[in-house]
This record gives C-alpha cells, structure tokens and sequence, in this order.
C-alpha cells in the first residue's frame, strides 16, 4: 500500500522526486513514511532519480554581428619573427 503511494508520488514528479521530497510530500499527505523506509522500498523497486542535463548553448552560429576577416587565409608559413601573429581565445 505505502508503495503505492510512493510511486505514484514519483510517477508525478517526472522521476525526478527523491527519498527525502517523496518522504515530505508523504507526511504532508499525512502518511507515517520514514525517509529510510522511503530508501529501502525505492531500492528494493529499482525506482532511480533520472537526472536531466540541461541544455547549455555555447556558440551562436546565426548572429547578424559582423565577422572579423581572415587575412591569413590559414597561410601560418612567414620568412621572419613578428610577421604574422595569432590568439586563442578560447
């Protein structure tokens, strides 16, 4: 019966709800559910947290910013020092 309820309380979540939040949510409920036991039944049913990455974007390909031009054309090669220079801003 207690599992019951704690899988319907992580089913709502998203899985995204742990031992202790779905121990809350119960005792808000006004069921009598340690953390612990919360643990245990979740372990013995293979209920996991299914933790989401969120979504980062590093580079914007599609500005209308201008763009600086390659005067090196990717020709590194020169006859002498402090011809041609480079950066790395990464």
């Amino acid at each position: 019966m207690l599992f019951a309820h704690i899988k319907d309380k992580f089913e709502a979540s998203n899985r995204a709800y742990g031992s202790r939040r779905i121990a809350a949510e119960l005792s808000a409920d006004g069921l009598n559910a340690g953390r612990h036991r919360v643990v245990r039944l979740m372990r013995d049913n293979s209920l996991k947290v299914e933790r989401k990455k969120k979504f980062k974007r590093t580079t914007d390909s599609h500005h209308n910013k201008p763009v600086a031009l390659n005067f090196l054309e990717q020709d590194f090669t020169c006859t002498g020092p402090n011809q041609k220079w480079g950066a790395d801003i990464s």
